[in-house]
């Protein structure tokens, strides 16, 4: 089985670092392929320079001026209006709270539910009725059951009176 150059180049990082070794297959795909060899010495070298390479030291009083760099910031007052959040006890009664909110409107039925629609609104009467069967009248008694005439699909049914004129 010959092995490809793109499962060469997935293993050559390990190949490099000696973590893997070379197996008949991979040996044999590298003294057949030159850009293979080539990129297999390049990750060679670059591991060579890794492993020379030293950390440099930091100074002897780097972990006391970090240490006084974090008490000066703790010390320092929480500023925003976001700073309750962080307590997790304010933050859970929020959340308590949205949920019922949420759940009570959407168990009631919201804002329009059906306990929220008004039928009839009754005003007291502060005008002198007018004769019945006149304009007057009329448009007195529709302006009061608005609602209920609004509603009442059997007006839609009516046959218009066709021997009404209009006055002058």
């Amino acid at each position: 089985m010959v092995m490809k150059c793109e499962e060469i180049r997935e293993v050559m990082p390990d190949l490099a670092s000696g973590l893997m070794e070379v197996t008949p297959q991979i040996g044999g795909h590298l003294a057949d392929c030159a850009v293979c060899t080539g990129k297999m010495e390049e990750f060679r070298k670059t591991m060579a320079l890794l492993d020379e390479w030293k950390a440099p030291e930091p100074s002897p009083y780097f972990d006391v001026r970090l240490r006084a760099l974090l008490r000066e910031e703790m010390a320092k007052p929480q500023a925003g209006w976001l700073n309750w959040f962080r307590r997790p006890v304010l933050a859970a009664a929020l959340t308590v709270l949205i949920g019922i909110g949420v759940g009570l409107f959407f168990t009631r039925g919201g804002i329009y539910g059906p306990e929220n629609n008004v039928v009839a609104v009754v005003e007291p009467q502060t005008t002198q009725a007018a004769e019945p069967g006149t304009a007057v009248s009329d448009l007195q008694a529709l302006e009061k059951n608005h609602d209920l005439y609004s509603d009442f699909d059997l007006l839609d049914d009516l046959e218009v009176q066709h021997d009404v004129t209009a006055n002058p």
